[in-house]
């Protein structure tokens, strides 16, 4: 890897690791946006207590000092009028009430000698007029009401607020009572809008620091209380993928160091556990390897003797008392098949130990198996579908184990004739035409034709009767009898699980299953190029496994 490519896989990387914590089930996330969403609320709702009480207190205040210098100036100024006046008297008398600390505009309505209504603004003809005056305040000023103990005065001061052209205003009205004129009064809002604004904008800002604070402090505390849960997922995953020694850093005595404890507790029971059972299968490996091997001395002395024994039972006139021909060959019989059995168990104890290796070579898978049918004379028994010319990289010892398996195992429990079909999955027909050096794809094997990933597929069918559902999921089980009433039988109840076996072993796979038209049907899947999925396997050890290659007698059924 290049320097550039480390760093580009490093930034994904942690780009990948930020965007994992911050998807949208993360517990961090929900934790922020929780605090956020509280937080917001709380400086909503706060922000929106303080304006509108700083805005009725100001409103308020502003309110009550206009109004209470306009009722001074109504009595103190247009009491003073006749109930009869004049207008430049009326516009100077609105004049000076405009003048007033509170600075509003005037609007005086009386009568002259004649009867007349006369009209008087502070701002002139083009000032406070009275269309800026609210019908339903007019009406109110206007109207007279009844005098009683608890009203003293027929006439009272209104007031209302408006908002002209986006500006607020503040317009009251009243009439002098015993006969006098009637006075309105303009009254703009706007400084008390701009702070009320100014205060808003204040608050706004507040509530974005807050909300910002608070998203900070959410991110504080997700840290601190994420982090021993990102620790024990770690560990967990660790635990996960084989290394028990895994152990948390305990700290503190809260609940998460109450829950790291007993990680800890419970990672070092599993490793005491596991050491326990790795000890005891290493244990059980050991001991059917070494009975294995101690057996094949004695046993290579009594197969010695057996076989002369079977000589003279084969030689005519021999010296072989016919009283005890029959425990003779008894004794025959059982020596091969406990051979066979010692044969076997070296083989499952190799696979067991992870030392099977495969040989791997050119094989004709016809061929292969024309010889497998040819050297245990089943050539009668046996139909062969196979196109010569479809080669694969396989190992042929380990082949030759399957196929003897597969087909001893439907001769013997099935029934003849036994069908062997084979086919190209995934790759395509291969030509038998040999091919040029040029034109071989790299790694292939000579007259190959399969694309990388091609499969072999090999069928044995049997027309027997088929195997019982129950049975079906234990048929590759080791010393599994389909039949508790037939304890011992020539088979060892191996030879389908190590051919099982030899099929993982190339990367490949076989299953059982029944035929609809009857029979049972053994299905063997290997990659056309064992090589490619297994690696560059060691050379394994001829010599054994023959016993297995030769056995051909499964327990299953």
């Amino acid at each position: 890897m290049t320097k550039e490519q480390g760093g580009s896989g490093g930034w994904t990387a942690g780009r990948k690791g930020v965007l994992s914590r911050w998807r949208f089930t993360s517990l961090r996330l929900r934790l922020v946006v929780v605090f956020a969403l509280v937080a917001l609320t709380a400086a909503v709702s706060a922000s929106g207590i303080a304006y509108w009480l700083n805005r009725e207190a100001v409103l308020t205040r502003a309110q009550d000092a206009v109004l209470r210098d306009f009722r001074q100036e109504m009595q103190n100024r247009a009491g003073t009028l006749p109930v009869h006046t004049t207008q430049d008297r009326l516009q100077h008398t609105a004049g000076q009430m405009a003048g007033s600390s509170q600075r509003f505009s005037v609007l005086l309505v009386g009568q002259d000698t004649d009867g007349r209504t006369v009209y008087a603004s502070s701002g002139g003809l083009s000032g406070f007029s009275l269309e800026d005056v609210p019908v339903s305040l007019r009406t109110a000023v206007d109207k007279e009401q009844s005098l009683s103990s608890s009203n003293k005065s027929p006439y009272h001061l209104y007031w209302q607020r408006v908002t002209v052209h986006g500006t607020p205003y503040l317009v009251a009205g009243t009439k002098v009572i015993g006969g006098g004129p009637t006075g309105y009064m303009l009254k703009s809002l706007e400084p008390e809008a701009k702070d009320l604004n100014s205060l808003a904008w204040s608050l706004g800002i507040a509530t974005a620091l807050a909300l910002v604070g608070a998203a900070l402090l959410a991110q504080a505390a997700a840290t601190t209380v994420l982090k021993p849960v990102h620790r024990l997922g770690v560990a967990a995953r660790r635990l996960g993928e084989g290394r028990l020694d895994t152990r948390l850093r305990v700290s503190g005595t809260d609940e998460l160091a109450d829950l790291s404890r007993t990680f800890n507790n419970a990672a070092a029971a599993l490793e005491k556990r596991v050491a326990d059972m790795a000890a005891r299968d290493e244990a059980s490996r050991r001991f059917v390897a070494d009975m294995s091997h101690e057996l094949r001395t004695p046993l290579t002395a009594i197969t010695a003797v057996t076989e002369v024994l079977e000589e003279e039972l084969e030689f005519e006139g021999g010296g072989i008392d016919p009283m005890i021909e029959p425990a003779v060959r008894l004794v025959v019989s059982e020596t091969r098949r406990l051979n066979d059995l010692v044969e076997n168990l070296m083989e499952v104890t190799r696979f067991d130990a992870g030392t099977a290796r495969l040989v791997l070579d050119d094989v004709d898978i016809a061929d292969q198996i024309t010889a497998c049918i040819d050297a245990r004379a089943w050539l009668d028994a046996v139909e062969l579908d196979a196109e010569r010319g479809i080669h694969a990289q396989l190992d042929p010892r380990r082949l030759d184990v399957i196929l003897a398996n597969l087909i001893g195992n439907a001769l013997k429990h099935g029934g003849s004739p036994v069908r062997v079909s084979v086919r190209v999955s995934g790759g395509g027909e291969p030509s038998g035409a040999p091919e040029s050096a040029g034109e071989r794809e790299p790694g292939a094997a000579p007259g190959a034709t399969a694309e990388q990933g091609a499969q072999i597929v090999i069928q044995v069918r049997d027309h027997g009767p088929g195997i019982p559902e129950d049975v079906l999921p234990h048929v590759f089980d080791r010393f599994y009898k389909a039949s508790a009433s037939r304890p011992r039988s020539e088979g060892s109840g191996l030879g389908l699980s190590i051919a099982q076996n030899n099929a993982h072993i190339h990367g490949g796979d076989i299953t059982a299953a029944n035929s609809p038209d009857g029979g049972a049907v053994f299905t063997l899947r290997l990659p056309r190029d064992a090589s490619a999925l297994t690696g560059d396997g060691a050379e394994g050890d001829g010599r054994h496994g023959a016993g297995a290659a030769g056995n051909a007698k499964g327990g299953a059924r």
